[in-house]
């Protein structure tokens, strides 16, 4: 009887990832004010980065910078499209649009002032990335950012995106 329970305990956080694969339905805030639900993520097919980041994270803002440089040959090669969810909260998410202004930034960005779709996807630090296959599902996730991380990231991109 002890073993069954072992193994049932042994596969608990498969189970749990497998609950977790898809993204969950949040609503978020664009720069423009409008109210999205992020079930309605898309990218006809094609992988979906997710960044979650924040104006007062120099990692975050270094990764997201370090794309930026290549985003348009990750486009060109993939058609990887990248989300930028700002965690700022109420008191700093006025600075985020002024920010991503300033920026070279050809990403979506929004914002989760009350950090709903960080909570129901159990983001704990920033930066934290999750790649999306063409089905909307969860295939790989990475938190922090050291240099050379968006690296690892394109090679997991160009594995879904079959070019290898």
């Amino acid at each position: 009887m002890r073993f069954p329970i072992l193994l049932l305990l042994a596969l608990l956080p498969f189970t749990l990832l497998h609950a977790q694969s898809t993204m969950p339905s949040v609503t978020v805030q664009g720069l423009d004010g409008k109210k999205v639900d992020t079930k309605t993520f898309s990218n006809g097919g094609k992988p979906i980065i997710i960044n979650f980041w924040a104006t007062w994270c120099a990692p975050c803002k270094r990764e997201l910078a370090a794309i930026a440089e290549v985003y348009d040959d990750w486009q060109a090669k993939t058609g990887v499209k990248l989300i930028a969810i700002s965690i700022d909260d109420a008191r700093s998410m006025a600075r985020v649009a002024p920010y991503v202004n300033g920026q070279d930034w050809d990403y979506e960005v929004y914002l989760d002032p009350n950090g709903d779709l960080k909570r129901a996807l159990n983001v704990n630090n920033v930066p934290h990335t999750f790649l999306l296959n063409g089905k909307g599902e969860i295939v790989w996730q990475h938190n922090n950012y050291e240099p050379g991380d968006e690296q690892e990231l394109f090679r997991k991109v160009l594995e879904l995106s079959g070019k290898k």
